[in-house]
């Protein structure tokens, strides 16, 4: 199917005038049909990952590691048959005769191709397995707060995510770790990264000692826990309703570490929950619910193929991000909100939008990644990143990693880690095989601040309707310029349509220094 608007004559007819033989768009569709079924194996991927992180009996772990490394080794198998290779060539012999969405996804299936190819069916299937064994490791020495009891099965892991940069890099011309960066997002590369990086790692200590002075004599009242887990359920599918997620084509549930997964039409987010403290759930729901706007909003006829997927993570955090820190952290979203938490919780001073503004305003440094505020959020993607270039590098043994973290975390935040289930057990991405995805964290948080002043700019009344719970206006706005696109563009000309400038970091550094320092002129 192809959007509507778009038509394209199939008539053989026509193929001879327009010198377009059968057989060129016989390779196009059965292309599309051979992607329509890598699609549906994704999905099955999706939602046993999923069932792998919420209810799936610790028994169960060994057999779903299987299954997991099965259905990987046949989508892998299916992505580099020789009949997609030449179906490939077949197809791209006239690609000037597609119209623009099928070009575009025809691009999209070379480069799924081009990645696959490079990675022999065995590493996949070792890789998977590694991960799935990783992440049930993870959980327990994640409580027990023992990296020594995880080493060996992330040594495992780590292997085989450098195996496959190496056989990636050789295949594409790139580095081990930018062809790991480029699975995540088209094109982003280290040369990229570093100099945004470099110029946040110098400047951000110096604003957050002026942040950090500035609200030296800030006051607000405790939060008046505990905050029943029912009540902070509710209360989260209440704000998922609010800003637009669909529950007939999704579900919300708990996980030891909040994420967005599951297939098409089936969307599964997660959050966890603290009865001493909401802020980490609720915000933890906002944070997922964007990523799942971006999923349910994608272009509706192309979803099974390669063009009708998200851009890339950059993109996806960018709307996560945009959701949970730039609208939900807004004045006018807390006049929204005050109200919905004295009805959850019970009337207290506590929840006044003033008193509220001060506690989601707080800037202090941290231990964990998830529930930082914006000023002090780049400093532990900053960790990371360095963390991942080091051991990419060669400069730093696996073993060495939790010393690492806690000198990254002591030289960025000034603060000391008192145990590693703080510290570098407490995010899933290492174990779970993502090196190379932390960085889009912090491009995505850049992204997120240009895409919203551009939304605020074209949407004049868009404070009102947030200070109602009206998200209809920024999600329809998200949709058109970002969602609907799927991959037909790069992440570069998508963001340029959508605010008329490449990303520039400057508006994300003063949208920054606006919220958290009343700085006008930023």
């Amino acid at each position: 199917m192809h959007p509507p608007g778009l038509i394209f004559c199939s008539h053989p007819v026509c193929y001879d005038r327009l010198g377009i033989g059968k057989r060129f768009m016989q390779a196009y569709h059965t292309l599309e049909r051979r992607f329509a079924r890598i699609s549906r194996l994704d999905g099955a991927l999706g939602i046993l990952g999923w069932d792998k992180e919420t209810t799936m009996p610790p028994g169960a772990a060994a057999e779903r590691g299987e299954q997991i490394a099965t259905l990987s080794v046949i989508r892998h198998e299916l992505l580099c048959d020789a009949g997609t290779d030449a179906l490939l060539h077949e197809a791209e012999a006239d690609p000037g005769a597609l119209g623009p969405w099928q070009a575009a996804n025809l691009r999209e299936m070379r480069r799924a191709h081009l990645h696959a190819t490079a990675v022999p069916a065995d590493l996949v299937e070792a890789a998977s397995r590694a991960a799935t064994a990783c992440e049930v490791a993870w959980r327990q020495a994640r409580a027990d707060s023992d990296f020594p009891a995880l080493l060996p099965h992330l040594e495992q892991v780590l292997a085989t995510q450098r195996a496959i940069g190496a056989a990636k890099g050789d295949a594409l011309g790139l580095s081990p770790y930018d062809a790991l960066l480029d699975q995540y997002d088209p094109g982003l590369r280290q040369s990229v990264i570093d100099p945004v990086f470099a110029s946040l790692r110098d400047g951000l200590p110096a604003l957050l000692a002026e942040v950090v002075a500035h609200q030296a004599g800030l006051t607000s009242l405790p939060m008046p826990g505990p905050f029943p887990v029912d009540a902070q359920r509710r209360l989260g599918e209440r704000l998922m309703q609010a800003v637009g997620f669909d529950r007939s084509r999704g579900r919300l549930d708990v996980s030891t570490h909040p994420f967005c997964g599951g297939a098409n039409a089936d969307v599964r987010i997660t959050t966890r929950y603290d009865e001493a403290d909401f802020s980490g759930a609720l915000m933890g729901v906002l944070h997922e619910t964007g990523h799942a706007l971006y999923e349910q909003n994608r272009p509706a006829d192309w979803l099974s193929q390669p063009v009708g997927q998200a851009r890339g993570m950059t993109l996806h955090e960018s709307q996560s991000l945009l959701i949970e820190m730039q609208a939900c952290r807004s004045d006018a979203f807390l006049r929204f909100l005050a109200p919905l938490l004295r009805c959850a919780f019970g009337d207290h001073p506590a929840f006044a939008v003033a008193n509220l503004r001060a506690h989601y305003r707080r800037v202090r440094p941290g231990l964990i990644r998830v529930d930082a505020d914006e000023v002090t959020y780049p400093a532990h993607v900053l960790v990371r990143y360095e963390i991942e270039r080091s051991l990419f590098a060669g400069n730093l043994s696996l073993r060495d990693l939790p010393g690492a973290f806690n000198d990254g975390m002591r030289a960025l935040l000034g603060i000391d880690v008192p145990d590693d289930r703080r510290g570098c057990l407490q995010d899933i991405h290492w174990p779970a095989g993502l090196w190379g995805y932390f960085p889009t964290y912090t491009l995505g948080a850049m992204t997120a601040a240009q895409l919203f002043r551009s939304a605020c700019d074209a949407l004049p009344d868009l404070e009102d309707g947030l200070s109602r719970g009206d998200f209809a206006p920024l999600v329809g706005w998200l949709a058109e310029n970002v969602h609907r696109r799927g991959s037909a563009t790069s992440t570069a000309e998508l963001l340029a349509d959508a605010t008329g400038t490449p990303l520039n970091a400057s508006i994300y550094q003063a949208h920054l220094r606006r919220r958290y320092l009343g700085d006008a002129a930023g």
